[in-house]
């Protein structure tokens, strides 16, 4: 609730309650162009009291998010706690994307396929924030090939979501097997050179 504004009314506040965990099984399941009528549907609630409580789609998702993407915090502590800094950076990349898999509303959400509200933006990033350490740990330890960049991280967040989007229907663990071949490339015994190479900006 926000800063100075009044508490709600008891029914009001069960419906704003039934509104969000409607909301968040709806966005996993269908992504977040989902209907809002479905949301109110599944809350059993009108249409017009999504609305009361949520005036926009980026005030709902502003509610909701957030506290989803907390779970990229988590994973990139615990990759940076580990002790083996290669098995930190496959551990980071396994969590982020079993994140992906299991919520097409995330997987929309960290490719911003969406225009997002400032506060989910930040919250979208706010995971990554120690991204660059994950990789340099691993860099350093020799394990990961020198050249990876956390541009190239980027690239490949974007790639594995069109991967989870398009098999998450027909064969959900398919981007495991993708991950499986990428993590073998990164080697660093592995590495070659890679032609007409130019800086990820």
């Amino acid at each position: 609730m926000a800063a100075g504004s009044k508490p709600l009314r008891s029914d009001a506040a069960r419906n704003r309650d039934k509104l969000l965990v409607a909301a968040t099984q709806v966005l996993a399941e269908r992504g977040l162009d989902a209907p809002l009528e479905h949301i109110a549907r599944r809350a059993g609630v009108s249409i017009g009291t999504l609305y009361n409580h949520f005036p926009t789609r980026e005030a709902l998702l502003g509610a909701i998010l957030p506290q989803r993407m907390a779970a990229l915090d988590e994973i990139a502590a615990a990759a940076l706690a580990d002790p083996d800094p290669w098995a930190g950076f496959t551990g980071f990349l396994e969590g982020l994307f079993t994140l992906q898999a299991e919520d097409h509303g995330l997987n929309d959400a960290l490719t911003q396929s969406f225009s997002l509200a400032t506060d989910v933006s930040q919250a979208c990033h706010r995971g990554f924030l120690d991204v660059e350490r994950i990789i340099e740990r691993a860099r350093a330890a020799g394990r990961l090939r020198a050249d990876f960049e956390a541009g190239d991280l980027v690239t490949l967040v974007w790639a594995m979501s069109q991967v989870i989007r398009e098999s998450m229907e027909t064969a959900p663990d398919t981007w495991r097997r993708f991950l499986s071949f990428f993590l073998d490339g990164l080697r660093a015994e592995a590495a070659r050179p890679i032609p007409h190479d130019h800086p990820v900006r």
